[in-house]
């Protein structure tokens, strides 16, 4: 049962990056399917066990975040409970099910494999639309979805692809986990989006980063990537998205960032006025209203549209998250604490100009560095109080493992191998 729901849950998030493929009226069917499939199924293979996992602070935050954006809603609106709030709710739930059902290395390397071979969908399908819709766009995004979020997305998978790039030991999965570099950054160029190449420009720190102990076929083979990468780039990415990503710096020292800096003090003056509880979710633009008029939109960052609707305990709770997944991969080896941390990087730098707090990337990847975290720490736990049993051996050969012992010192060696795989 649980290898069904695991099963279940890879689909699912092989699913996020190209979900806009299959979303009719607002709703992405494959993902929304999958994801019903997983928890159910995770649900049964949680009774029949009769166990489940201890919880981190991850969730214990993620669950009083949830809680209180619901109390928030009962005092402002009652009568009205948007959408945003049952999807916080599925978020949670997708929280607990990667917890339960990918408590080992192996399948939180599985999960990101998942995400990665997704992103290569939706950027092969982006970079078939630029050719075909070439002369009617200006920027492109498969499946009619936001340009911004697409590239948020497709960027987020860059350090992932490098990293299984680095410790698949099959040939053939890490040329495919490598390859991605050149087509993902080629998609993210053809969205056009400023903020979408600032995050894919922290996400790729990490290829210099894991260069520390490389052999120079492995230096080689990084330079070259990262070569054909650019030269991809600059063969096919249109000359008007070219300028517009140009215009970055400009942006950011006028202080306008595509219009959105007077949507960040709006914000932050309506906070003033309601620090505590906030405004109740969905209702950023609502809030600031009153001092944009037409010009009023959705927040356009995270952290602002969190401060505002769900006011500074909710902020706190949402942050809190962060933190716990944070302080988590800081017992991670080396190479994998910094593949955690450049990946946590490109993920805050992602969310600041996108409404993205109730995205499903954010809290999968939450959820699976987590994973990867802990499944380190509790095999290591699990190797150091394991006691040596020996037996008594006859006068002149040497003590050996009692033989009641050796079903489980397989089950470490092979653990070993796949720490080091």
């Amino acid at each position: 049962m649980i290898k069904l729901a695991y099963g279940a849950l890879w689909v699912f998030v092989f699913s996020l990056p190209w979900e806009a493929l299959t979303t009719s009226g607002g709703v992405a069917i494959v993902s929304r399917l999958t994801g019903m499939l997983a928890l159910g199924l995770a649900l049964a293979a949680a009774l029949i066990s009769g166990r489940v996992r201890r919880w981190h602070l991850l969730h214990t935050a993620a669950l009083l975040f949830v809680i209180w954006v619901g109390f928030g809603l009962f005092i402002a609106h009652p009568q009205d409970i948007p959408r945003k709030f049952y999807t916080f709710i599925q978020l949670f739930l997708m929280l607990w099910m990667i917890w339960e059902l990918a408590p080992s290395r192996s399948r939180q390397r599985g999960l990101l494999t998942a995400y990665v071979f997704g992103a290569y969908v939706a950027a092969l399908a982006t970079i078939v639309l630029s050719r075909r819709e070439a002369g009617a766009l200006h920027r492109f995004a498969a499946g009619g979805g936001d340009p911004n979020d697409l590239a948020m997305t497709l960027g987020l998978a860059l350090p992932m692809a490098w990293y299984l790039g680095m410790t698949y030991r099959q040939p053939l999965l890490r040329w495919v986990c490598r390859a991605y570099l050149p087509v993902g950054l080629l998609a993210i160029g053809l969205t056009g989006s400023r903020g979408g190449m600032l995050a894919s420009t922290v996400a790729l720190a990490f290829v210099p980063l894991s260069m520390t102990k490389l052999s120079a076929g492995r230096m080689v083979t990084a330079i070259a990537m990262l070569g054909i990468s650019g030269a991809l780039a600059v063969a096919y990415v249109p000359k008007t998205i070219v300028e517009r990503l140009s215009t970055t710096t400009t942006e950011v020292e006028d202080l306008s960032i595509g219009g959105r800096f007077k949507l960040w003090r709006a914000g932050m003056h309506v906070f003033a006025e309601r620090p505590v509880v906030g405004y109740g979710t969905s209702t950023f633009k609502q809030a600031i209203t009153p001092e944009l008029g037409g010009m009023a939109q959705v927040a356009h960052n995270s952290y602002v549209s969190v401060l505002v609707e769900e006011g500074l305990v909710g902020f706190v709770l949402y942050a809190l998250m962060f933190i716990a997944v944070f302080v988590a991969v800081l017992d991670l080896p080396p190479f994998e604490r910094r593949f955690a941390l450049v990946l946590m990087a490109a993920l805050c730098v992602a969310m600041a100009p996108l409404t993205w707090e109730d995205h499903k990337p954010v809290w999968f990847i939450l959820a699976a560095l987590l994973g990867m975290a802990k499944a380190r720490v509790e095999w290591t736990s699990r190797a150091v109080r394991q006691p040596r049993v020996l037996r008594v051996a006859p006068m002149g050969e040497p003590p050996v493992p009692a033989r009641s012992f050796e079903p489980l010192a397989r089950r470490g060696r092979a653990a070993d191998r796949d720490l080091r795989g």
